[in-house]
């Protein structure tokens, strides 16, 4: 397995060797790329803080605990533990917030548990949906509603199917 913490390091090494050989400016051509990537970060930079303070606002003002009561009944309904309710909801909103969840839960009921299994199952079955869409979408002027939806919808979805196939593994 040591061998394959050499892999970056030896990626980097052929590129440099091969903008040797085609006698590239490497050095200049990297900052180049620089130069074109900070406008985008610029104008990424909005949606990202957007995204990261709307995440921390649902959780702090108490609304993900109440919206996570609310739908409690239907989750146990559909197969979906109460217990993982909140991480389901986190998990479109922010990486770090669902993944403190996770830890939380597995440190509460145990990795092997079926709310562990199922918690682990449904926060690698989903993803950061509206931080995705802030990446991907920052510069276009298109309606958002229906790729947000259908990835919502998808991730749901995702997480369904890992507490039905949990339930059976």
């Amino acid at each position: 397995m040591k061998w394959f913490a050499l892999v970056v390091p030896a990626l980097f090494l052929a590129v440099f060797v091969f903008a040797a050989i085609k006698k590239v400016k490497l050095y200049d051509c990297f900052t180049d790329g620089i130069k074109e990537a900070a406008p985008l970060v610029l104008s990424l930079f909005p949606y990202l803080a957007a995204i990261l303070m709307l995440s921390e606002l649902f959780e702090r003002s108490g609304l993900s605990a109440l919206v996570t009561g609310w739908l409690s009944p239907a989750f146990s309904f559909l197969g979906i533990p109460p217990e993982i309710g909140k991480l389901v909801l986190m998990k479109p909103f922010s990486g770090s917030g669902s993944t403190a969840l996770l830890s939380e839960i597995l440190h509460t009921h145990g990795a092997d548990s079926y709310i562990g299994r199922c918690a682990s199952c449904a926060y690698g079955s989903s993803e950061t949906v509206f931080y995705i869409s802030a990446v991907y979408f920052a510069g276009t002027k298109k309606r958002l509603l229906t790729p947000v939806a259908v990835s919502l919808v998808a991730n749901f979805i995702g997480v369904l199917c890992a507490c039905v196939f949990c339930r059976f593994l």
